[in-house]
Formats: C-alpha cells, sequence, structure tokens
C-alpha cells in the first residue's frame, strides 16, 4: 500500500511555477514522486524548474503560458492531459501584486490583478474538474493574508484574494458529494519576486505600511510549498473546504 503522502504514479498542474512558491510546490511534489506539468509567462526560469525536475527522475511539461489569456488555461489543462493521461492535483499558485494608491491605479493593474489572481483559477479549475473527478483529485488555491485582513495600498489584491478564499468554499460546497478535495492556503508575506514588486507605494504612509507584516517576519517559502503539496495529496483525505492560514500570526487577532 502506497503511503498517504506518496504521488508515485500521480500528475500534477502547478501554476507560477518558474519561481518563489510555485517553484518550490513543482519540486516538492516531484520529490514526493509526481509528474508534474509547470505553467509559467516566464519561458527561462520555467525551464530551469523543469530541469530540476527532471534531475529527480520525473516528467516534467513546461507550459509558458500568459494565464491571464483565458483560452490558456483550458490548453494548459489539455495538454497536460495529453503528456499524462490524467490528472490528480491542480495548484492554482501564480499570481501578480500591483499596489498602488487607489487614485493611481491603472486601469491596466486593475485588469490584470483580476485575471491571473481570480480568473485564471476559475477557469482552470472549469477545464480541469472532470479529469480530476475521475481521478479524485485535489484542488489547492493559494490565496493570502489579505483575504482576511484590509491592506492599505492593496485594494484589488485583496479583493482577489478574498474572492478566491471564497470561490474556494463555494466549489467545495458544489462537490461535496464527490471524492474531490478543493482547499486553499493563504500565506502572509514571502521573499519573492512578488513580494518586492512593494516599490510603488514604499514612499506612502508608513504607519500602514508597518502593518502588513509580522512580528515574527516573514514567511518561509518552503514551509508555504509543504503546505500545498500536502494538500495536493491523498494524506489530506480529511480537508476540503479549508483555508490554512500560514502568516506567522498576522491574521491572529
Amino acid at each position: 500500500m502506497l503511503a498517504p503522502s506518496d504521488m508515485t504514479g500521480k500528475t500534477a498542474l502547478v501554476t507560477g511555477a518558474a519561481r518563489g512558491l510555485g517553484q518550490a510546490t513543482a519540486t516538492r511534489l516531484a520529490q514526493l514522486g509526481a509528474d508534474v506539468a509547470i505553467a509559467d509567462v516566464d519561458a527561462a526560469a520555467l525551464a530551469e524548474t523543469a530541469e530540476a525536475i527532471r534531475a529527480m527522475g520525473r516528467k516534467a511539461l513546461e507550459l509558458p503560458l500568459d494565464l491571464s489569456v483565458r483560452a490558456n488555461c483550458g490548453a494548459a489543462v489539455e495538454a497536460a492531459l495529453k503528456e499524462f493521461g490524467r490528472l490528480d492535483a491542480l495548484c492554482n499558485v501564480a499570481g501578480v501584486m500591483r499596489p498602488s494608491a487607489t487614485p493611481e491605479m491603472s486601469d491596466e493593474a486593475w485588469d490584470i490583478t483580476m485575471r491571473v489572481n481570480l480568473e485564471a483559477p476559475f477557469f482552470l479549475i472549469r477545464s480541469a474538474i472532470p479529469a480530476l473527478l475521475e481521478a479524485g483529485g485535489a484542488i489547492v488555491n493559494v490565496t493570502s493574508c489579505a483575504a482576511y485582513q484590509g491592506q492599505a495600498y492593496f485594494a484589488a489584491y485583496c479583493a482577489t484574494k478574498a474572492g478566491l478564499t471564497h470561490m474556494t468554499k463555494a466549489l467545495a460546497m458544489e462537490y461535496m458529494k464527490t471524492p474531490l478535495r478543493i482547499n486553499a492556503v493563504a500565506p502572509g508575506g514571502m521573499m519573492t519576486q512578488l513580494a518586492q514588486g512593494m516599490g510603488p507605494v514604499m514612499d506612502k504612509d508608513p504607519e500602514l505600511l508597518t502593518r502588513l507584516g509580522s512580528l515574527r517576519g516573514m514567511c518561509e517559502i518552503e514551509d508555504v510549498a509543504e503546505c500545498v503539496a500536502f494538500l495536493a495529496t491523498p494524506a489530506a483525505r480529511s480537508y476540503h473546504g479549508a483555508c490554512i492560514n500560514i502568516d506567522a500570526g498576522i491574521t491572529a487577532d
């Protein structure tokens, strides 16, 4: 009998896998035995993730796609199924952050935040559900502590993460009578390229900006990836409709 966390013979699709949390999640799933389809707009960095997965003896399918384009979401799922013949886990990790004072936020910044953070997970899920139902698999959405905490200069980001969190719960109810498991992970700040996008608001009100962090410091990427990967495995069989906060206590109050 396979150990519950063993992903041998299973496959996963991980978005945002070129670097940061997506990369760490994809490689962790490969360590657990999964073959992994990896999607990201950055083709060069994605190739590095694929190389790391193949070095573990697992298969990697590179999908250099812009998931803000709706058709690419379905294409990613279709390509993964064509390559591997099955899909056991979908990990929606890709995200963008465009902080801005609200009067200064451009239409473009609002639109890309909505398309990548909220719309892409939905259209990926919509395409993947038939295969995931057949496999008795899992969906893991990466939201954020921003889903629970009002954050100055992050109105668009907070809106998408709150929406994705509630979408997770709505889908969990819709598929309550099936073996499909649907959960989310809500990290606090991590030292990723996403966090480095804070530049445009660093000259804003410092008192408001200090509220974004934890007294315990930033979260470790590997810790969050471990949780995402765990929820994708059969070991998380009793988790459904959950959103696990890994934020060093930011949302404890």
